[in-house]
């Protein structure tokens, strides 16, 4: 492995052009398919590499790291780092880096879309078309309409910010729950108001959750929770899965509690959860349920995900000489600094 060159393992595909900028400095081993690996696989590549560029599926903890004992660098080609264990990399002398504003324009458009496509029942609709029996217009598939009515979202970092100002296009009031409230001045600029949960929830006629994934908001979204929402109401989930309860949410919509329910996210792919499902909960597939899901497509727009994969190799190549890596999120100790 030559020190000039750093043996940087890429766990998931990378468009042509990115991975010729990675050959520039390094000696990369790719991906060439586009499914993701197995961690044992992973951890093979990775055992005398010095550098990674890891994906939304992986999982980095003390374990891995103590098997890589030549890693010093992990570049996340993603903004949410729940599955990447923060102290394990600083305490190793590997730095953790992340991409962390590429995300938000995709993500809050994907939101949208799943509200409207979850309200308006356009998925329902789609295959009544396509079996034929659609013979003209019915009285029938009535949902709800953006305006007039109130949104409350959940966490109002970028991607909460990029959604309220889409929703109010759509002539929706925005209501917010975050632990910063902004200024009077901010609020009156994105034409938003603040709400404490409860009080969100009692109002909202559809609710997007962006809060990060912690111990205090894992099933924020639960029982509990979902019998304090307005009745009839919808709920978008394009953040972590485990911030709804789906078995909780899966009652809701069988008793009317919850109109609707979007996903984009799902319980099964939070990894840092010891306890995490290993599939979409069942109940919440159940075709007789308002559901619209996606398979985890907040950033897959092609110019998004080329550049989010490009801004990960930058950020090891910062490394490789010897400079601090942009969007750092750690200070690791010893040999971190190449």
């Amino acid at each position: 492995m030559s020190a000039q060159r750093p043996k940087t393992v890429v766990t998931h595909w990378i468009h042509d052009d990115v991975a010729e900028e990675l050959r520039r400095f390094a000696e990369p081993v790719l991906n060439e398919t586009r499914d993701t690996l197995p961690p044992a696989e992973i951890l093979g590549r990775c055992r005398d590499a010095e550098a990674l560029v890891a994906f939304m599926p992986d999982a980095i903890d003390d374990d891995f790291l103590a098997r890589c004992p030549t890693l010093r660098i992990v570049s996340a080609a993603l903004k949410g780092f729940d599955n990447f264990d923060v102290a394990a990399c600083t305490r190793r002398g590997v730095w953790l880096t992340i991409v962390p504003d590429l995300l938000t324009a995709p993500t809050a458009d994907l939101a949208l879309g799943l509200l409207l496509a979850v309200t308006r029942h356009i998925v329902p609709g789609d295959r009544h078309v396509r079996s034929g029996q659609f013979s003209g217009w019915k009285p029938q598939w009535f949902g709800a309409g953006l305006a007039g009515g109130t949104a409350g979202i959940l966490g109002f970092g970028r991607v909460g910010q990029a959604l309220a100002s889409r929703l109010a296009v759509f002539g929706t009031q925005v209501i917010y729950y975050d632990s910063r409230r902004r200024s009077g001045a901010e609020e009156d600029a994105l034409r938003v108001s603040y709400r404490a949960l409860e009080p969100l929830l009692a109002e909202s006629d559809f609710v997007f959750p962006f809060l990060p994934l912690s111990p205090d908001t894992r099933h924020l979204l639960g029982g509990r929770a979902l019998a304090r929402m307005k009745r009839g109401s919808y709920l978008v989930n394009c953040g972590r899965g485990s911030l709804v309860d789906e078995a909780a949410v899966a009652a809701a919509l069988r008793t009317g509690q919850l109109a609707g329910y979007a996903a984009d996210v799902f319980e099964m792919e939070d990894w840092a959860r010891a306890d995490r499902p290993r599939e979409v909960t069942p109940a919440l597939l159940d075709p007789a349920l308002n559901t619209v899901f996606t398979p985890h497509l907040g950033s897959a727009v092609d110019g998004v995900r080329r550049e989010i994969a490009r801004q990960a190799v930058h950020r090891i190549e910062e490394w490789a000489r010897g400079e601090r890596p942009r969007h750092a999120i750690n200070e690791p100790s010893g040999a971190g600094v190449r």
